[in-house]
């Protein structure tokens, strides 16, 4: 395993069409400098607007021209490539799904958000994707030459249940590809990735959208990277950004040696097992 990763965060600021979105994301792909990233991150949600009537307008099949542009971008920059998630649909039904690549174009994970955004915030924000979308049922871990990686979605991410089956299954790095909103982010959005960090003694990777003033649904922006002691690493504005930040994957291991919490769970009164479907 190589001890150090370094990540680009792309917070994007959409475009009026995919074809517009697709050009958009290229051109920040070519400000990264070669050999400056070892994995690019994409927000949620990047290839359409965040409305839960129009998901099913612009979703896409597995192997669509969405996930096709991301394979092939992986394989030019020759790098790892979370692409953020977009609107998948299968037969029926639409899911929101992140699909990560490898250097060769590769395939190597897919998750299907878990927990559907379902809220009424008195005072502030009212949005339900069960309107338009359906559940994934995967806890997604895949394996890199740097370390095993969690995966997951936005509103996955509050659910605690779900980062420490991730770390269980061997993930040092969680990447939250997510568009907190403007009740939800100044909140919650710092605390969550802090807290997920020194729970699970993790780096947590969120990367958001930029902020449109001109859309419904507003995102906080403000990408955000933690290391393993709860220390915030980066974090962005709401402006549309890419920042690099250094992963030292050594530091887990010692964090975990030195307050080991993980290895000091009381499995003789409580364990959290995985539910095979």
């Amino acid at each position: 395993m190589k001890n150090g990763l370094n990540i680009a965060s792309i917070q994007l600021a959409q475009k009026a069409t995919k074809p517009e979105t697709y050009a958009h994301i290229r051109a920040l792909f070519a400000s990264i400098p070669d050999g400056a990233a070892d994995l690019i991150m994409l927000p949620e949600m990047w290839n359409g607007p965040y409305e839960a009537k129009r998901f099913p307008d612009f979703a896409e099949p597995e192997g669509g021209p969405s996930w096709q542009f991301l394979s092939a971008l992986a394989k030019e920059r020759h790098v790892y490539l979370c692409g953020g998630s977009i609107a998948e649909r299968e037969d029926d039904r639409v899911y929101n799904t992140a699909y990560v690549f490898d250097p060769d174009g590769r395939q190597i994970a897919k998750h299907r958000k878990m927990h559907l955004f379902d809220i009424d915030v008195k005072g502030g924000q009212r949005f339900f994707e069960s309107d338009t979308l359906s559940p994934g049922n995967d806890v997604t871990v895949f394996s890199t030459p740097f370390c095993k990686m969690g995966l997951c979605i936005c509103y996955d991410f509050r659910f605690p249940e779900l980062a420490r089956l991730m770390v269980d299954a061997g993930a040092k790095v969680i990447l939250v590809p997510a568009a907190f909103n403007m009740t939800t982010g100044p909140a919650h959005w710092e605390l969550l990735f802090r807290q997920r960090a020194v729970d699970n003694q993790v780096y947590t990777v969120g990367v958001a959208p930029a902020r449109d003033p001109a859309a419904s649904y507003q995102s906080w922006g403000h990408s955000i990277v933690c290391s393993p002691w709860g220390e915030v690493l980066m974090q962005a504005d709401e402006k549309e950004s890419v920042a690099i930040t250094s992963l030292d994957l050594d530091r887990v291991n010692e964090i975990r040696r030195q307050l080991p919490l993980l290895s000091q769970r009381r499995t003789d009164v409580y364990r959290l097992e995985r539910t095979e479907p």
